[in-house]
């Protein structure tokens, strides 16, 4: 009788702890579901293809935060690997030496096919081919003469010799019996327009795969978000003054979707600021329609393209393009009169706050 008593007491002394491990487990659970911690934002900065990009989420894990935000970083970087022009393990680089590239990836065939429609939906005012109008304006070190410097004759002789290599409608992608993708002899492709929002659109994609449902990425003012921020509100997106950096002069609110704005108010070819980036494949000159054109996407691929084709196109007749685009608006600066702003049907809605007197 004694040694049933121990061995009850035995077994008791070893099931007790078990029930209150067992209680307090289920305790932490219930916890977690009925109180969850609460979200938290995390951000990281990396330069990336030729830019900042920043990336804002929010979530309950920091480490769950951390491994989304790598994974992200991680898909860029490959959409840079094979996109940029200037390193020559890259795919697109190797396209401009050769003139052709069979078996391209499926981001540079997604990239080029995708600049090609861009290129007959805005009747050539997006244009990948303009690298060889970029490269006779770029600044030649040891040169006696800049191409900025020389008399409009020869410009003009120049750029139009130049201007017969230029044309995205005569890039060719090869479908059958394998993929390739081939330029016409002297032509050269930059895909500074697009492949940052194709590269934004994949980092989100990597961050919802990762289970992340509050996102923002930011690549040198080529924007993307989903999910808008925790507790319904969303993401502000501020609008530069051209004339005053510190300044802006609209913010946009958007949950879901892509902002991407084209300008010449930062980066200039020439010392004396009139030689800008953006080129007008029509003319082969740097483009002066506008101060600044935003466009709004479902993608930032779209709007990266779309804002290029805008700011070439100027006030008007970039807003008539943008608006019969489904679900997409634009927000021209104009270039005369930089007070003055042109928007799209619309953009009103996605204003938070303008800048009273504009």
């Amino acid at each position: 009788m004694r040694s049933q008593m121990n061995s009850t007491s035995r077994h008791m002394r070893l099931i007790v702890p078990l029930v209150l491990l067992c209680v307090l487990v289920g305790l932490f659970v219930v916890n977690d579901v009925l109180f969850p911690p609460p979200m938290s934002a995390f951000q990281d900065r990396r330069e990336m293809m030729d830019t900042w990009v920043t990336i804002t989420i929010y979530d309950r894990s920091p480490k769950a935060a951390e491994a989304a935000i790598a994974e992200a970083f991680a898909r860029i970087a490959q959409v840079e690997h094979v996109a940029s022009i200037y390193d020559s393990q890259a795919e697109a680089y190797k396209l401009n030496e050769r003139g052709r590239l069979d078996a391209p990836s499926p981001e540079l065939w997604q990239i080029v096919s995708a600049a090609k429609a861009y290129y007959s939906l805005t009747e050539g005012t997006f244009d990948i081919t303009v690298e060889p109008l970029l490269e006779l304006w770029q600044y030649k070190e040891g040169a006696t003469q800049q191409f900025w410097d020389l008399d409009a004759e020869k410009q003009q002789e120049t750029i139009a010799q130049t201007m017969a290599l230029i044309g995205a409608n005569r890039i060719e992608l090869v479908d059958s019996p394998s993929r390739a993708i081939a330029l016409a002899p002297g032509m050269r492709i930059t895909l500074g327009g697009i492949a940052k929002g194709y590269a934004v659109d994949q980092g989100l994609a990597a961050l919802r795969s990762m289970g992340i449902e509050h996102a923002l990425i930011d690549a040198g003012g080529d924007i993307g978000v989903f999910g808008g921020k925790p507790g319904g509100k969303k993401w502000e997106l501020a609008l530069r003054n051209p004339d005053d950096s510190a300044d802006s002069i609209v913010t946009f609110a958007i949950s879901d979707g892509a902002i991407a704005t084209s300008g010449n108010y930062e980066r200039f070819f020439d010392p004396a600021a009139q030689v800008g980036h953006i080129m007008d494949p029509r003319t082969g000159y740097s483009s002066h329609s506008s101060s600044s054109a935003s466009v709004i996407a479902p993608t930032c691929m779209q709007a990266d393209a779309l804002a290029t084709a805008v700011f070439v196109l100027g006030p008007q007749e970039g807003i008539d393009l943008v608006n019969r685009i489904d679900s997409v608006e634009a927000l021209i600066i104009g270039y005369d009169d930089p007070q003055q702003l042109y928007g799209s049907t619309g953009v009103g809605a996605y204003e938070e706050y303008k800048k009273g007197g504009l």
